[in-house]
């Protein structure tokens, strides 16, 4: 009983996260302990859609390096759920469907008509593509999970207890570290300018976001205090994490950051089906703004990094073919990601900052004090993943051509795990956004302020910000 009042699904997602991350690095050890993972390849013939990660088991067919990679995963997130306290013959009946649905839908997405990039289009004997690469699986993913969420809302409930995006997404971005770390040893420099503009950028999303949807809220909707800061929380800053934590920091009821984070998850999918692909059409010619904006915009930590990868595809594609330059691939990302991890570094310290204020100025009774352990419970831990991770990767991988080689190893056998868990995020954070049950629930009135927000100031400020920080940063091409 102890375990489960400890462990929270964000400690879990850390955990888990970093046991993924080393056994990659055993590699190092010259053990490929992840190379019998299943990898999904650009396709127009069925029996070239699988194959294992790694040439060390060239031999394995794609079929059971599928199967061996749902049964790892199942089996490792049912020993975690399993100190949750998770209903586990629930879980795993629930999460096999998951997985495979999801699965497929990156199979598709893979289709070489769909994302064979202007590069292998004749290889593949087209005469045209898309070009979206192969995480055109994720898009196909959100489709497959809003139209199960909201037209199967019997099939949705029986999944419930496999839908868990924020932990999948947490899960693949501690990997996500390794694989930037590796990326930064290549190009140190614009790693480094990347790191300091994204720190300053976020200075932002506090200083401005925060304030106006606050006075928005409170002035115009006439919201109480309660209501308008876990609202300003998650419409300005972080989503889900951020308004649960402010929840908590101003002991709001339950049903507050509750309401908020339901109205963040149903905007994450339409931010994600939208500004990616304005992304594409307006900031080709300025990648790193593109992600930095997608890191500044999209609340969600699963939809702003998870737009990043598709911002990071679809720009890839559109230089590639209209300029003939090949940028290598996840900075866009790791400029999405970067904004939004230090957006989640302040978390706790923007929390601890209205817990101050909300005890001093507003509601303190005598003789109390805000516990600042409260505050650190809500600190997300994942983020420490991501950080210990990408340092480990930086510095070993920095000590020579050798290790990098080593490193690089490592980025491919997790990078097939965090792909996976990104496409299960994008098509569980469909499934739960049941836009119907939210607006009977009287989520109209809040959906108003985040509408006027976020198309108002929001996205429009994030682009005026990502510009200034970013602009003229280029990704190192191949």
């Amino acid at each position: 009983m102890a375990q489960k009042r400890w462990l929270t699904e964000d400690k879990l997602a850390l955990i888990l996260g970093l046991f993924l991350f080393l056994l990659g690095m055993l590699n190092f050890a010259g053990v490929d302990a992840l190379g019998w993972s299943v990898k999904t390849n650009v396709w127009t013939s069925l029996d070239k859609i699988l194959s294992p990660a790694s040439g060390t088991y060239k031999n394995m067919s794609g079929v059971v390096s599928l199967l061996l990679t749902y049964a790892f995963i199942t089996l490792v997130l049912s020993v975690g759920l399993r100190f949750l306290g998770g209903d586990l013959p629930k879980f795993i009946k629930s999460f096999t469907v998951v997985f495979f649905i999801s699965f497929g839908c990156w199979v598709l997405g893979s289709y070489a008509p769909i994302a064979a990039t202007p590069d292998i289009v004749a290889k593949f004997h087209l005469k045209w593509s898309l070009g979206l690469t192969g995480e055109a699986g994720f898009i196909v993913a959100l489709v497959a999970g809003i139209i199960v969420g909201n037209f199967m809302p019997g099939v949705a409930e029986e999944l419930k207890e496999a839908l868990r995006p924020e932990m999948y997404i947490k899960i693949a971005i501690v990997m996500l570290g390794a694989e930037l770390g590796v990326k930064a040893v290549e190009a140190v420099s614009l790693a480094s300018s990347v790191i300091f503009r994204g720190l300053c950028a976020i200075v932002e999303a506090y200083l401005i976001y925060w304030a106006l949807v606050y006075f928005v809220a409170r002035k115009y909707f006439k919201f109480s205090r309660e209501w308008s800061a876990p609202l300003a929380s998650g419409i300005s800053i972080c989503g889900v994490s951020a308004a649960i934590a402010t929840g908590a920091a101003i002991r709001a009821r339950p049903l507050v950051p509750i309401m908020v984070s339901s109205l963040v998850v149903v905007f994450t999918c339409i931010e994600m089906l939208i500004l990616p692909f304005a992304a594409q059409m307006g900031l080709s010619g300025e990648p790193m703004v593109a992600g930095a904006w997608m890191g500044l915009a999209v609340k969600s930590d699963g939809g702003a990094i998870a737009s990043g990868a598709i911002a990071d595809a679809l720009i890839r594609a559109k230089a590639l073919a209209d300029t003939g330059v090949h940028y290598q691939e996840g900075w866009v990302t790791m400029a999405a990601t970067t904004v939004k991890i230090f957006i989640d570094v302040f978390i706790g310290i923007w929390s601890f900052i209205l817990a101050v204020v909300w005890c001093t100025f507003i509601e303190c009774k005598p003789g109390e004090r805000m516990k600042f352990s409260a505050v650190l419970d809500r600190f997300p831990r994942f983020v420490l993943g991501y950080v210990v991770t990408f340092l480990i990767m930086l510095a070993l991988c920095a000590s020579g051509p050798a290790l990098l080689g080593h490193g690089k190893a490592t980025i491919a056998g997790t990078g097939i795990f965090r792909g996976i868990f990104f496409v299960l995020t994008f098509f569980t954070i469909g499934v739960v956004s049941n836009f119907k049950k939210l607006w009977a629930e009287g989520i109209g009135k809040l959906a108003a302020v985040y509408v006027v927000c976020l198309f108002g100031f929001i996205i429009w400020i994030g682009l005026f910000i990502s510009w200034l920080f970013f602009h003229g940063v280029k990704p190192p091409v191949v």
